[in-house]
């Protein structure tokens, strides 16, 4: 085990770039972080630059060690995290991208997955892959990028093209293309990859038309990804562990144990809970997901997705400009007893688990004339407790409800919100002393594979409690408002 060195995390989201760098107690030193611009093309497109991903990446690492005078011979092993079922294909020879990066949250392909709906596919891939078909999956983005971009499927069945998701294709870059792979979590989100048999599946790839040549290594997510190129970094420097970014925050918050429950608060909102060796298939519509894969043996999850969480308060930021800063939205929604009736229900690119409806979008009800700035902005952080309340509803459904919930993320610096979300859940809500567990996941991983970390354990006795939030509203109140929440989203469900 070394005890000497740092670890390099890397953490490519939805909205920014950031890198930390970690030292052998796995404390950070120093961070970087750029944020990039959003590309929406269409009603519920959203798209990235590939470019803009690239160079925010290389530029937060190269900030991150030149801010700690390290230079790249003090670096153990990177780590990468990564917004997950963001969809790249781009040509093996140049590694030029054909087509923007499509984002997560995209929902271009909802007709597409209405037809293998429609057409009786759902069990099929919901026995093989532990998710639903929907849009938010990579599987028919591959698809469309190839139908649509001209000459590109028949360059993807000769092999010419490589698809990744963006862990995949930093890799891809970093190495110089002497690396085509990706780690089990990110593979179990494309709709493609049998997380049973922990491979890719010929009966998916020829129902949804992704040819398997265009595919990646699927490696452990603590694995040899290879060296980067010496002028990137100024040094070869090795990539040891890869997650995405869900799963990377529950390494990081520690939840190795069957039952622990960990809920991440960023763009979206994203609670999994640790099943263990066993592969849960949830009766109320959340996903099994793959937790991580150590060493070949596989742990995984149940996981629900919120769609909009933090996004919805940088929507009143930047497009509704009700404030400047999101640190002022505490005191706006502190400032109101509640939100006077208003819900705000954020389906911005449609509604995730448990509802999966793509066409929803959002909606602000219940206004009247003593509504007010304050009220909109509580109703926005409302939100992301009822959704919240949504999915821990499904798990205890399924049997999977927590004694306490450990949150992380940018929201969780918000005390007014963590409170409330405790009062709303009736649950203990917990938050570390590193809030950002996705980066902090990632390089716990590369410390794993370079011995830098002796074991789970080892991660374990490692994990801080910052604050604690117990619940202290009335019953009768808590429900009240729920209903409120629930008759809200159903005005805006299209099916």
């Amino acid at each position: 085990m070394t005890d000497t060195g740092y670890i390099l995390g890397i953490d490519q989201g939805t909205t920014s770039s950031r890198a930390v760098l970690f030292d052998a107690d796995a404390r950070p030193v120093t961070m970087s972080q750029i944020e990039f611009p959003q590309h929406f093309p269409a009603d519920g497109w959203v798209e990235h630059d590939p470019s803009d991903l690239w160079q925010s990446v290389t530029a937060v690492a190269r900030q991150t060690l030149e801010r700690a005078n390290v230079d790249a011979a003090g670096i153990a092993s990177i780590g990468i995290t990564n917004q997950r079922e963001t969809t790249l294909v781009w040509d093996r020879k140049t590694g030029k991208a054909i087509h923007n990066a499509i984002v997560w949250q995209d929902r271009r392909t909802a007709d597409r997955c209405a037809a293998l709906h429609e057409a009786g596919h759902s069990p099929l891939v919901h026995d093989k892959t532990g998710l639903v078909i929907d849009p938010y999956f990579s599987g028919t983005k591959i698809a469309w990028i190839l139908d649509n971009v001209p000459g590109a499927r028949e360059a993807g069945e000769r092999g010419d093209l490589a698809f990744g998701t963006v862990d995949c294709f930093l890799i891809w870059r970093l190495t110089g293309g002497a690396v085509h792979a990706t780690d089990a979590t990110n593979a179990s989100r494309t709709m493609l990859f049998n997380i049973h048999d922990q491979a890719w599946d010929d009966e998916l790839l020829a129902l949804v038309g992704v040819p398997r040549v265009m595919l990646p290594e699927v490696k452990d997510s603590a694995d040899d990804f290879g060296t980067t190129l010496p002028d990137i970094l100024g040094g070869a420097i090795r990539i040891g562990g890869v997650a995405g970014d869900q799963q990377a925050a529950t390494v990081g918050q520690a939840c190795f144990e069957p039952g622990m429950v960990k809920s991440t608060y960023g763009t979206g909102c994203f609670v999994l809970a640790n099943t263990g060796a066993d592969a849960m298939v949830s009766q109320n519509r959340l996903l099994t997901t793959v937790a991580y894969r150590l060493a070949g043996e596989t742990t995984y999850a149940l996981e629900g997705s919120i769609f909009t969480a933090g996004a919805a308060v940088q929507w009143m930021r930047d497009k509704v400009g009700l404030f400047k800063d999101a640190a002022e939205t505490a005191a706006l929604a502190a400032s109101v007893e509640n939100s006077g009736g208003v819900y705000l229900v954020p389906a911005f690119t449609g509604l995730g688990a448990p509802f999966w409806d793509a066409d929803a979008r959002g909606a602000l009800l219940g206004l009247t004339r003593d509504a007010s700035m304050a009220h909109i902005v509580r109703a926005a952080l409302d939100a992301v407790c009822y959704q919240t309340r949504d999915l821990m509803g499904a798990m205890a459904a399924d049997g999977a409800a927590p004694a306490a919930l450990r949150v992380d993320g940018g929201m969780t610096a918000n005390d007014w919100l963590m409170q409330n979300l405790a009062d709303m859940l009736d649950l203990p809500v917990e938050r570390p002393t590193i809030p950002e567990t996705t980066v902090l996941g990632a390089s716990y991983l590369a410390g794993l594979q370079c011995g830098m970390f002796a074991s789970l354990d080892d991660i374990a006795g490692r994990w801080r409690r910052d604050a604690r939030y117990d619940p202290k509203l009335d019953p009768d109140e808590r429900d009240r408002l729920y209903a409120g929440w629930q008759r809200a989203v159903e005005r805006v469900l299209t099916k």
